[in-house]
């Protein structure tokens, strides 16, 4: 038994079930023995393997495609850069490198990175050396009088999430309670969701919709700022238009494994429902996109043939291998969608159509 099992059996005995929201963020940010709190979880080393950590060219198509944004809404003279959830700080690392490039964009930008987690705080730093990134626990600290260019690659995906099994005109909520000595899955009595009044339409009497209403609060501040003061966000995760059925999910050292099972110990995710993250915006965005698509628009497949020029042997098998994971329909490259978030009126990012 982990040292998290034990606290939230002790929580579930004094106050009952709790819902899969609380038990998501207890096990990842629990600030003595949260599976981010304890750990730098990616890499072969660790459990999982984004994007970013994949191939530099991840990073470097997303720089080109925000500077291209800042140059076409008039080179602000001072943005914010900024990432969320940035991981050991590669992405925002392959990126800050690339802008270099366009004249006066990477000295217009202040960064900024969205983390919660003090250890990937100390990653991000050490990756970030010769910069002075400001970090916050929340988008409602970033700047509200600068253009916001934004990155974030598998950061909804981790937010906690409520489920709800239709019932009759209503809801009940899944939660988690004990069976005897063992955490298990249980329901609420009726839980009316006026959030989710209008997916009555499309479900039926015992059909599970997950519900994340952080995310729909940050889209919500992301798109306020942008909309006010111009700039960009590019989104990328995996999920799908819209909510059904359950897609929560635990991974240690790359398997699948019970969410329930050593709390604490795996990383716990959830498929973003696009369409609920798009609700009620208060700016513009593009349709939802592919990631191979996007990425071959933003021209991927030159990169790589231009890096391949001066590379061999194992290293040219693994540049190979990296373009396919990222693009190919059977990888990366359909699983993982992205939509941008621009000002009404703008022009959408490279690589998105509206």
């Amino acid at each position: 038994m982990t040292a998290l099992e034990t606290i939230l059996k002790a929580q579930i005995s004094a106050q009952g079930p709790m819902s899969v929201a609380q038990f998501m963020s207890l096990c990842l940010l629990h600030p003595k023995h949260g599976y981010y709190s304890t750990r730098d979880p990616l890499g072969t080393g660790g459990d999982f393997i984004t994007a970013p950590e994949i191939s530099q060219m991840f990073g470097e198509l997303i720089g080109l495609c925000l500077a291209q944004v800042w140059i076409d809404q008039g080179q602000a003279a001072k943005v914010a850069l900024v990432e969320l959830g940035p991981g050991r700080g590669t992405l925002m690392a392959d990126i800050l490198r690339t802008i270099r490039a366009v004249p006066g964009f990477a000295a217009a930008c202040d960064v900024h990175l969205i983390e919660a987690s003090p250890h990937l705080r100390a990653a991000q730093k050490n990756t970030l050396t010769g910069y002075i990134p400001t970090w916050h626990d929340s988008v409602a600290t970033l700047p509200d009088d600068q253009p916001i260019y934004c990155a974030a690659n598998e950061f909804f995906d981790a937010l906690p999430i409520r489920q709800m099994i239709r019932n009759g005109d209503g809801w009940r909520e899944r939660m988690i309670g004990l069976e005897g000595d063992t955490l298990s899955f249980g329901l609420s009595e009726v839980a009316p969701l006026d959030a989710l009044a209008h997916r009555l339409e499309d479900t039926k009497d015992g059909d599970l919709v997950e519900h994340c209403p952080a995310a729909s609060a940050i889209m919500q501040t992301l798109g306020a700022r942008i909309e006010a003061n111009g700039g960009a966000a590019l989104i990328f995760d995996y999920g799908d238009w819209r909510s059904l059925g359950d897609t929560l999910q635990a991974v240690r050292d790359h398997e699948m494994v019970d969410p329930l099972h050593r709390p604490g110990q795996s990383d716990l995710s959830a498929h973003v429902d696009f369409e609920a993250l798009i609700a009620d915006l208060h700016c513009h965005h593009s349709r939802l996109t592919l990631q191979g698509i996007f990425l071959e628009r933003l021209g991927i497949t030159q990169r790589a043939q231009a890096l391949a020029k001066s590379l061999s042997g194992p290293a040219l098998d693994q540049h190979i291998a990296a373009h396919k994971r990222l693009t190919h329909a059977d990888e990366m490259g359909t699983i993982f969608k992205t939509l941008a978030l621009f000002p009404e009126g703008a022009n959408p990012p490279a690589g998105y159509e509206t």
